[in-house]
């Protein structure tokens, strides 16, 4: 598989590979957004979570995969402290702010600096078609934010403040990830040997014990069951989101690749209209027309 990967990266057929694992994750990331919404605390969510995709990496990391390079150590030390900046500023923003609000703030401002940096990183270029996909995929998510704040019920004007400003910092984050990532995954020579050393890394050095602490102040302590469970299926679908985006990153353009996951946000709201009943409206539904529009812009506009 690493060498069949490797083998059509840069090829027509790896474009469209590409494309669908993407989309793959788009969707993945918006079940793993519907499975953690509002249930759980967020701090004891992402750390169950991340200790099970932890526990799932860790025979592949030790044993299944090859040993990594070792200029490849360095590059898991800065993205394991990229990946918990990003896990730290999303937490404080679900902490203070509506999940529909803060979470169109993070995946807004994502893609559209994620293209900026790749364009210094790996040298890609948008057409002035991309250009405006991009701007009208960012636009409309931000502005579904916009819709679901003033569509909320009474809201802290200081806690807002608050929340924008860690779901801003979250939002370079991913853009911050997505390059560092697409960058460590292109230095070593098998791509799962890096998906499983992250995957091990981030799961078991810092969340898990955040949430241990957390966990021994609380009061009243959630059922212990339910939440492990939540997490061992969340820590699978972190591993194939995640890792479908890296293999995309690894076989084509990261900007395009970061451009259509953030669908996410237009599979998140259907799931919310099927499965957890709730209302999108026609303000809603338009924008989400204008994201998909913009991922296809800048998919076929190249």
């Amino acid at each position: 598989m690493s060498n069949y990967i490797t083998e059509i990266a840069g090829t027509p057929t790896g474009s469209q590979l590409a494309l669908f694992l993407a989309l793959s994750a788009a969707i993945l990331h918006a079940v793993f957004g519907a499975l953690q919404k509002g249930r759980y605390d967020p701090w004891l969510s992402r750390g169950v979570i991340d200790l099970s995709y932890g526990i799932i990496a860790a025979p592949f990391a030790l044993f299944l995969t090859p040993w990594p390079e070792p200029h490849m150590w360095l590059i898991f030390l800065g993205m394991v402290l990229i990946h918990i900046v990003y896990k730290l500023s999303q937490a404080m923003a679900y902490s203070l702010g509506a999940y529909t609000v803060v979470y169109p703030v993070v995946r807004g401002i994502g893609p559209l600096v994620t293209v900026v940096v790749a364009g210094f990183v790996f040298g890609e270029s948008f057409t002035l078609k991309q250009w405006i996909g991009v701007l009208l995929l960012s636009l409309a998510i931000l502005s579904l934010a916009v819709v679901n704040l003033y569509g909320s019920e009474k809201f802290q004007r200081k806690e807002l403040y608050f929340a924008l400003y860690w779901a801003a910092l979250a939002g370079i984050m991913v853009a911050a990830y997505t390059t560092y990532d697409a960058f460590g995954i292109r230095l070593t020579a098998d791509p799962f040997t890096f998906l499983a050393w992250f995957f091990f890394l981030d799961g078991i050095l810092v969340f898990p014990w955040i949430a241990l602490a957390r966990w021994q102040k609380m009061e009243t302590t959630p059922k212990i069951i339910p939440l492990i469970f939540r997490g061992i299926i969340g820590g699978f679908i972190a591993i194939f989101s995640f890792g479908s985006i890296m293999i995309a990153t690894r076989l084509d353009s990261v900007g395009e690749a970061a451009v259509i996951r953030e669908t996410s946000t237009v599979f998140a709201a259907i799931i919310g209209w099927i499965f957890l009943k709730e209302t999108v409206g026609p303000t809603r539904a338009v924008l989400m027309g204008l994201i998909a529009l913009g991922a296809v812009i800048v998919e076929f506009g190249g």
